[in-house]
């Protein structure tokens, strides 16, 4: 199964996994569309630092095309790489955004993470999705919706597997990510 992409070929609509890769080079590399790109742009944030853990998104939207974000933690900072295409009316066949930011560990209030749990007949349990989230101290630049007027809203990263969306082992890298900004989020900064 594919679907239509921007540059008159197809992209594929399930793309291969990238839990088996412990590093980050490897992973981007099987996983992302971009990985040079997104290589790139991290490299020059992380200059050496050693990388404790990350986890890696992509999708294809039906109306902007391949959308693609890696999160990276070196113990001090999040560094979020984001590239997506920009859809044929804004720009050349082929056109991409890409985005860099850089949160301090620091600015994470509370880390979140539920799992959405499935019980066979036999009672093994496995876990079918998880959900993350991480709230930082920075207020949401989105405007406010009409129930939440005066009310400042904290912004928050997000992140999302299923085991139709990533599998088993992306879950579990996921959670092993949220597990690792836990551990960091709230302890002195050496």
């Amino acid at each position: 199964m594919s679907r239509p992409g921007y540059g008159g070929g197809d992209l594929p609509a399930v793309f291969p996994d990238w839990s088996p890769y412990q590093d980050l080079e490897s992973a981007a590399r099987a996983y992302l569309r971009d990985p040079d790109v997104a290589l790139e742009a991290l490299g020059g944030v992380l200059r050496g630092a050693s990388v404790l853990g990350f986890t890696l998104e992509r999708f294809v939207n039906e109306v902007n095309g391949v959308w693609q974000e890696v999160v990276v933690c070196d113990g001090s900072r999040l560094i979020l790489w984001h590239g997506e295409d920009v859809p044929p009316e804004e720009g050349p066949p082929g056109s991409m955004t890409s985005s860099l930011r850089v949160v301090p560990v620091s600015t994470v209030t509370e880390v979140g993470c539920r799992r959405r749990l499935n019980r066979s007949e036999s009672g093994e349990i496995r876990v079918d999705s998880i959900d993350v989230y991480l709230l930082l101290t920075s207020l949401d630049e989105a405007p406010p919706s009409e129930e939440m007027v005066g009310t400042p809203r904290h912004d928050a990263l997000r992140f999302g597997k299923t085991l139709d969306d990533g599998g088993a082992g992306q879950i579990a890298r996921l959670e092993e990510f949220a597990r690792l900004v836990a551990s960091v989020v709230g302890r002195p900064m050496l």
